[in-house]
Formats: structure tokens, C-alpha cells, sequence
């Protein structure tokens, strides 16, 4: 199934993404016009908000992940492919950033634009806002109440 692929490529994509992140930027990292690769533990949530709320993390990302993949598996084959895609999405990057969690008590943080201030990210972010942005054009633009 499609949706297992995202989920597991997405995972991969953020793993390997972070540990070459942990392996070249503490030390070196690079400066460029568009975008910055830097190294940065994040122990809150989005914009830094939240710090050192570990727990809280680790047990909201187990509820929201169990129910999206009940969710998920309870109505795949009636949802259209845009929310299926979306849902796989924000799984994967839930998933990535909990491993984060789980494992080191941190998120690592790699990637900076350089052109305005906005917050460091990693891969997991992208899949999640990706995930969310196909949601929110599904929600307006596609579903239709029954």
C-alpha cells in the first residue's frame, strides 16, 4: 500500500536526514543565501514552546498517532487520496520526532532559512506540515458534509 510506503520513506528521509545532521553540522555548519544547516536539540515543541516537557510529548504524540492510525485504518478505503496522503504524512513526521524523543530527550534540528527569521525545522517537520497543509486543502476544497 501507498500509504505505508510514505510513512516508512518518511521515516527514513528524517532518520538519515538527522544523523547526518548530528554527524557534519555540530562542528561545521553551513551558511548559505537561502538556507542554513545548523544543529540545534529542540526539547520543546514548534517555535521552541514547551521546554523540557518531555513526557507531555512522548504521551500526546502516542494518543494523536493511535488515533490517526485507527482512524486511518478504519475509513483508508473510502477517504480520497488527498487525506490518506495527509494522514500518512503527519504519521511519519509524529513518528520521527517521537523516535527524537523517545530515544535522545530532544528533537534535532538541522535545517535554517537564512533569508528570515524562522525557526529551525528537520524533515518530520516538512511531512507534518506538508501532511496538514493537504488536510486543510481537503477540509475546504474537497469534503463535503454528509
Amino acid at each position: 500500500m501507498i500509504y505505508i510506503i510514505i510513512i516508512i520513506l518518511g521515516l527514513i528521509l528524517d532518520r538519515v536526514s538527522k544523523i547526518y545532521a548530528v554527524n557534519n553540522f555540530i562542528e561545521n555548519p553551513i551558511e548559505s543565501p537561502f538556507i542554513n544547516l545548523t544543529y540545534l536539540e529542540n526539547r520543546g515543541a514548534a517555535f521552541g514552546i514547551l521546554q523540557d516537557k518531555r513526557i507531555f510529548f512522548l504521551i500526546i504524540t502516542i494518543a494523536i498517532v493511535c488515533y490517526l492510525l485507527y482512524y486511518f485504518y478504519k475509513s483508508y478505503k473510502t477517504n480520497p487520496t488527498i487525506l490518506n496522503t495527509a494522514l500518512a504524512m503527519i504519521i511519519s513526521g509524529a513518528l520521527g520526532n517521537f523516535y527524537d524523543r523517545f530515544v535522545n530527550g530532544f528533537v534535532v534540528d538541522f535545517l535554517e532559512f537564512s533569508f528570515f527569521s524562522f525557526p529551525v525545522f528537520n524533515v518530520a517537520d516538512i511531512f507534518v506540515t506538508l501532511g496538514c497543509g493537504l488536510m486543510i486543502v481537503y477540509i475546504i476544497f474537497i469534503h463535503e458534509d454528509k
